[in-house]
């Protein structure tokens, strides 16, 4: 304990304190490198965010090697700034390179702030999804069909980028598919990576339609090395379906006009007052979630 008490007492009380302080300032440069690193500090993350942070860092760091060679005269105090300086420099350059090698076509620039960066997916991540569908959109002319009910394989996942899809069952209209949705989220989610599955439905593009396909096997590659990206792949998909079946609500009744509830869905709530009571015997069925209830009046008919 006394060895210790001593080893503090040495390192606190070897130099002595300062009685006397100089009375003029500091030149102007370590001011300005002082600002710089105030104002540098205050970046934000993202490769913008970095670039920000490196180039004021840097300058910063260049004031204070400038300022000990001529104010100072320290050889050591401008070692360090300079190395300092160094280093930022060359973090910056990479950072550059970054960006200016993650870039994108406009489709899917703007794809990337509609949908992904308000999820805080970093270019890097957005780069590795763009490369999965082979950075290429599709387009599907109007009245063509995307899918036809009975005959279409369920072999890849594809999200509507401009243009408006229908969606029919036995040539009754269900509902539309608009920009950043999903055209197949009900059947890949009725899938297992292992199963292979027919679409229930039949999508037509109302308008011209361009559209970005991932192929089922190459995406779930992609799931297997990120899961990241997988986790996010199945909160989009998993609203996608949601807003699907809310539109799919908005078109269902039960009689004397009361709306279908989703969320029950083995019985539907009527007023005891006008109708007698109602077993519950109307049940959805099982598999898509295009698929309308059973028992359900359509508004337009």
């Amino acid at each position: 304990m006394g060895e210790n008490a001593s080893f503090w007492e040495s390192l606190i009380y070897a130099h002595p304190t300062c009685t006397t302080w100089k009375q003029e300032a500091e030149g102007s440069i370590y001011h300005l490198a002082s600002i710089l690193f105030v104002v540098g500090f205050m970046g934000g993350s993202g490769f913008f965010g970095l670039l920000y942070v490196f180039s004021l860092l840097g300058l910063g760091f260049l004031c204070s090697s400038v300022w000990a060679w001529l104010d100072v005269c320290a050889a050591d105090i401008f070692s360090w700034n300079f190395i300092l300086f160094a280093v930022c420099f060359v973090q910056f350059i990479y950072v550059t390179y970054q960006v200016r090698s993650v870039s994108f076509d406009r489709e899917f620039q703007e794809l990337y702030s509609a949908l992904f960066q308000p999820l805080g997916i970093s270019l890097t991540v957005y780069r590795k999804i763009v490369l999965c569908c082979d950075a290429e959109v599709v387009t599907l002319e109007k009245e063509h069909c995307y899918a036809m009910q009975g005959k279409t394989p369920i072999d890849k996942l594809s999200l509507l980028v401009s243009g408006r899809i229908r969606v029919t069952v036995d040539g009754e209209f269900l509902h539309y598919i608009f920009p950043l949705q999903f055209l197949d989220s009900p059947e890949w989610d009725s899938l297992r990576p292992t199963e292979e599955g027919i679409f229930q439905v039949t999508l037509t593009a109302e308008t011209d339609c361009r559209y970005v396909a991932w192929r089922r096997k190459k995406l779930y590659l992609l799931f297997a090395k990120h899961r990241f990206i997988s986790r996010l792949f199945s909160i989009l998909i998993g609203s996608d379906i949601a807003e699907k079946l809310y539109a799919l609500n908005d078109r269902v009744h039960v009689g004397k006009g009361f709306r279908y509830d989703i969320r029950l869905p083995n019985f539907y709530h009527v007023s005891l007052l006008e109708t007698p009571p109602m077993h519950p015997s109307h049940h959805l069925q099982r598999g898509s979630p295009r698929r309308k209830p059973t028992g359900v009046t359509n508004c337009s008919a």
